[in-house]
């Protein structure tokens, strides 16, 4: 079966770090980009990152730009995003998502994973 499951999110004071994974079963991700995208609560789900299967020229929304970096591991099947620099407007839901094209738009990507939550708060 087709799924993905992030994982790592958790609770981090500002100018904290964490490691989000994405891990998929049922197929390999290495021939598809994978986007990053975040929901706050009452805000509309935006695109924070995404990555080609070549892994070059990685998207990032100006927000994050220079504190997240997106990666992947192909013999895992995994993709990460590694978030530095942490803020309190970072905190939301974080998803994982699977595409063929190289866009933020959510609708063009075919798979999500359940998400996991990011909190940012002193």
């Amino acid at each position: 079966q087709l799924q993905l499951v992030e994982s790592g999110g958790g609770l981090v004071q500002p100018g904290g770090s964490l490691r989000l994974s994405c891990v998929a079963s049922g197929f390999t991700l290495d021939q598809y980009t994978i986007g990053w995208f975040r929901q706050a609560p009452g805000k509309e789900r935006e695109g924070v990152s995404y990555i080609w299967p070549g892994g070059v020229s990685p998207y990032y929304a100006d927000s994050v730009k220079g504190r997240f970096t997106i990666s992947r591991d192909n013999a895992k099947n995994t993709v990460y995003l590694q978030m530095n620099s942490l803020k309190p407007e970072d905190t939301a839901i974080y998803y994982c998502a699977v595409g063929r094209r190289a866009t933020m738009t959510a609708t063009m990507y075919n798979y999500w994973g359940q998400g996991t939550q990011v909190t940012v708060s002193s």
